[in-house]
């Protein structure tokens, strides 16, 4: 492994690490009863984490057009599902610190409450004191929250499964769209700009399916119809159908790429 494929993957473990944790944002809200205040710090998450898969781009791509013109581009598939195992890692990382950051966001909301300033909530995450309170809100999940597992979700397996399919798009998007255009260098450029058209439907799958879901949950536990620990257990396995999505990108990337590489000749 290069240095370049170490800085995709590490830059791929970050943006997979932040989309999941985004939803703790919401536990958060929902402890602090601050709901607008954390659905915009949802936000924020969800936005960075979306928007930084195009910064893999040219990173990917400057790889790819080294190796159509230097050759070994047989290597390229077994790079690319590295880099997508990187992504079903960080999630998983993820999904144990659900409990360590919904305390960390619980803080920054009642930080910003007090200060009302984005730049001093972000000064003071980085400050010495911001850092103590990451040290002091380390909890990793018990065996008693893996047991509640088994109760009921709060979400029908159609809303999981949407959530599984729409993250595994997002998840390959990118990378099947740049390995279409090795696979099919003479519309590399045609292919590559098909990944917008992957991302967009899955976004629309979220914000149509997923997200109203959680909302209307928010609003059940706030007025006392659903208890926080039924939302706690709904967010987990969102986590999980997550994890899933980007173990089903691993099954799904060689087919959409060449897929994609085919659609090139005819965009």
């Amino acid at each position: 492994m290069d240095r370049q494929l170490v800085i995709i993957c590490l830059l791929t473990m970050a943006i997979n690490l932040i989309g999941t944790l985004a939803y703790a944002a919401r536990i958060a809200g929902v402890r602090t009863r601050r709901i607008a205040m954390s659905f915009a710090l949802f936000n924020i998450l969800v936005l960075v984490s979306r928007t930084s898969n195009s910064f893999l781009g040219p990173f990917l791509a400057k790889r790819i057009e080294s190796r159509i013109a230097g050759g070994g581009g047989e290597a390229l598939l077994g790079d690319f599902q590295l880099v997508l195992a990187s992504a079903s890692l960080a999630v998983l990382a993820g999904i144990f610190l659900v409990p360590t950051a919904q305390r960390l966001f619980a803080g920054a909301i009642g930080h910003f409450q007090e200060h009302r300033s984005t730049l001093r909530m972000i000064l003071h995450s980085a400050s010495p004191e911001g850092l103590r309170s990451v040290r002091d809100a380390w909890t990793p999940p018990h065996v008693s929250q893996l047991r509640q597992l088994a109760k009921p979700k709060g979400v029908g397996w159609g809303v999981l499964l949407a959530n599984c399919l729409a993250q595994a798009l997002i998840t390959v998007g990118v990378l099947a769209s740049l390995y279409a255009g090795y696979l099919n260098p003479e519309f590399r450029v045609t292919a590559s700009q098909l990944s917008a058209v992957i991302n967009g439907l899955a976004t629309i799958l979220l914000f149509a399916l997923i997200d109203p879901q959680l909302s209307v949950m928010t609003d059940d536990v706030i007025e006392g119809r659903l208890s926080e620990a039924l939302f706690r257990r709904t967010i987990v396995w969102i986590s999980i159908s997550r994890l899933a999505g980007t173990l089903l990108a691993q099954a799904v990337f060689l087919p959409a790429a060449q897929l994609i590489a085919w659609i090139a000749n005819y965009v």
